[in-house]
């Protein structure tokens, strides 16, 4: 079967079919329109910013280089071999990363990585960044695939698609790579590498992919109904899931410990409290965590957000931007991962929480590491909420573990 890439001018094509023998990846174009930007069919698409364009929220550094962000860039000139990576893991995505490196710079984007990867065929995938008479120039997988590229201090885009094993990488809109592993890694981190030189990394964003959808727009049939509780689900004629009156539950089916959630919302009223539970005790009252849905700001501060925020997890950690607005739909991506917790409103990171917490049953007590369900909560009876697009899909664990 042959592989081909299918390219649009700024939006992610959803296909992946095999139609005429031949299998088709879509690919996100080679450079963005706007620095360190999310265009609306992006967010539509479920695509997150990994960098804000600002901080290094989100990130970690490994080691003692001189990680800064300047003039809407990461970047790295000095200091200890080492990667820069995100707090979050990732198993099957999409990513995109534009980077800018002196001729001499030997540096490198790791995927699935552990934060100090000490062997690149076991513990990582390096796509590196390097002059042409390195032995894995621009392009490559270190020590697994060549690619003759160079380095010419130019921007220059990577895009990628990782699914279990099977990779394909684009180099400025050109496949340059496609490297199938019968034994991948499953999750972990994205990683900026500093190795020699000058590095520079823009416009770092991911859209997850493989996830399943748990709401069919017709009926509430994946769903456990409490109709002895005040709130009132139902299906609009669009196909959405409204939520009115509370207090009330709405309980998945499917119980789910370290997964990806995406789903689009969008409150009918000013200042309304929702929110979404994820590793419920099954059949118990909102038993689990919260990722908060409130709209409300202080001040017009989005900054200080009112009741948590919008994807802050109520009562463990509040928003840092309160993004979304009342009346307008809005995506949500959350990330749930052992003890680490990361979201994202219309792709803008808002939250990074670790719950250090001693494990307990009841995550209201103490760190919940087991599969628990999801809910969705009616808050009292002003609530008038619709759902849509509500996807999850469990995360793959490390191999080897």
């Amino acid at each position: 079967m042959k592989t081909f890439a299918i390219f649009g001018s700024h939006r992610i094509i959803e296909l992946l079919v095999v139609l005429f023998g031949f299998h088709l990846i879509p690919i996100h174009s080679a450079f963005s329109q706007e620095a360190n930007q999310l265009t609306d069919d992006e967010i539509a698409s479920g695509w997150i910013q990994l960098f804000d364009g600002e901080t290094l929220f989100g990130w970690k550094s490994a080691g003692s280089a001189d990680w800064q962000v300047a003039d809407g860039t990461i970047r790295c000139e000095s200091g200890e071999s080492c990667l820069l990576r995100t707090t979050s893991q990732f198993d099957d995505f999409e990513l995109h990363v534009e980077f800018k490196a002196t001729a001499q710079t030997n540096s490198g984007v790791f995927l699935r990585t552990s934060p100090k990867p000490r062997n690149v065929t076991a513990d990582c995938y390096e796509l590196n960044i390097a002059p042409a008479d390195n032995p894995f120039p621009t392009g490559s997988f270190v020590q697994r695939q060549h690619h003759a590229g160079e380095t010419d201090d130019q921007w220059h885009a990577f895009d990628v698609v990782a699914e279990a094993g099977k990779f394909q990488v684009q180099l400025d809109g050109e496949t340059v790579l496609e490297y199938d592993d019968h034994a991948p890694t499953g999750k972990g981190y994205i990683g900026l590498q500093y190795r020699e030189g000058s590095i520079q990394f823009r416009n770092v964003k991911l859209r997850p992919l493989g996830l399943n959808s748990i709401f069919n727009g017709q009926d509430l049939s994946e769903w456990k109904t409490y109709p002895q509780m005040a709130s009132e689900y139902s299906v609009t004629p669009e196909g959405w899931l409204h939520v009115k009156n509370g207090r009330g539950q709405l309980e998945s089916n499917g119980k789910y410990g370290d997964f990806v959630l995406q789903y689009d919302c969008r409150t009918n009223g000013l200042n309304l409290n929702s929110g979404v539970f994820f590793r419920c005790i099954p059949g118990d009252e909102m038993m689990g965590y919260e990722c908060q849905i409130h709209n409300g700001y202080k001040d017009n501060d989005r900054t200080s957000p009112l009741d948590c925020g919008t994807g802050g997890i109520f009562r463990r950690i509040d928003a840092r931007r309160v993004v979304s607005d009342d009346h307008q739909w809005f995506k949500q991506t959350l990330i749930v991962d052992g003890p680490h917790v990361a979201s994202w409103v219309n792709g803008y990171p808002v939250t990074d929480w670790t719950d250090n917490r001693q494990p307990n049953q009841n995550p209201r007590r103490g760190l919940r590491t087991e599969a628990g369900t999801l809910m969705i909560q009616g808050h009292d009876p002003t609530t008038d909420i619709d759902f849509r697009n509500l996807n999850v899909r469990e995360i793959q664990a490390r191999w080897p573990d």
